[in-house]
């Protein structure tokens, strides 16, 4: 199944989308109930819904899950753990073998429900449009997704083979998750660092010497600035969000520029130290040209 980013770039799925997405949930939460009930009643009349519901705990489960996946609609966030819900509704709806005409028509129920509300707005005419188009991406690709999944599960069902390839792709997706988290906890700790050397800075600097003080508490600084550089973008990796090399790249420049200062407080032979400031020059190039690249690419 392709990556959640990938879909979302495909239906051209924007933060503006999210915005207005999320400013929708109090319209939305208020006409709830009528959609869902418009809903319910189109399932009931469905064939099979009497010998499914035969429990009323079922229904109240069901009615209620449906009612939570609406309202996730206009949450504004549209993460990993938003598309592996999705993941899981398609999942759940082929192990009652439930056919995918039933969650396509539900969906178009959902949506002319959701236009006919927009449209009966007093606003600004492409204001309302865009509304309209944003729910009819994030409806749109939650179908997709749950159609995927849908293929995914009677793949699985059915092929050997894929049973096999599934569980590997399960097990490395799962091993990545943990390195992930590993990292993250390794971050942690070498920020704790970091903040730890800032402070020995700055009491070095209370000491009585400040040129020096001064100059070792700003490369720590420029450190510290870097490791929350790096834990933000481990963060946005793991919601889904672009890996930027450029963090990597910086680390490598800030090092350099903290050793250069260090070097020249020290007043170390002035070849090592044009050494230093070549290499700033080189990093800072390979910097500006990966950035450069990395717009291009957003």
């Amino acid at each position: 199944m392709r990556s959640f980013r990938d879909i979302k770039h495909d239906y051209r799925f924007t933060s503006e989308d999210e915005e207005r997405l999320a400013k929708l949930r109090p319209l939305m939460e208020e006409q709830a109930d009528e959609i869902m009930g418009t809903l319910s009643l189109w399932i009931m009349g469905t064939k099979g819904a009497a010998q499914f519901f035969t429990e009323e705990s079922r229904k109240k489960h069901v009615f209620g899950a449906q009612r939570e996946w609406f309202l996730e609609l206009f949450s504004g966030v549209y993460d990993n753990r938003y598309y592996e819900k999705l993941i899981r509704i398609g999942a759940t709806h082929v192990k009652h073998k439930v056919d995918t005409h039933y969650m396509n028509r539900a969906v178009n129920l959902v949506k002319n429900a959701c236009i006919g509300i927009l449209q009966k707005l007093e606003e600004d005419k492409a204001e309302a449009t865009n509304k309209i188009i944003s729910v009819g991406k994030i409806l749109d690709i939650s179908l997709d997704v749950i159609t995927s999944s849908y293929i995914e599960e009677e793949m699985r069902t059915f092929s050997p083979v894929y049973k096999v390839r599934s569980a590997l792709i399960t097990f490395a997706e799962r091993f990545s998750q943990t390195t992930n988290l590993i990292l993250v906890v390794a971050l942690i700790g070498l920020t704790i660092g970091v903040v730890w050397l800032f402070v020995q800075d700055v009491l070095h600097l209370l000491t009585g010497d400040v040129v020096g003080g001064i100059i070792s508490a700003l490369g720590s600084m420029l450190l510290l600035w870097l490791m929350i550089e790096l834990m933000n973008t481990e963060i946005a990796h793991l919601k889904g969000g672009k890996f930027h090399i450029s963090v990597f790249v910086g680390v490598a420049l800030v090092t350099m520029i903290r050793e250069t200062m260090i070097a020249t407080l020290k007043h170390e032979k002035p070849e090592s130290i044009y050494y230093l400031i070549a290499a700033i020059l080189v990093v800072g190039f390979v910097y500006w040209i990966v950035t450069k690249a990395e717009e291009r690419i957003t």
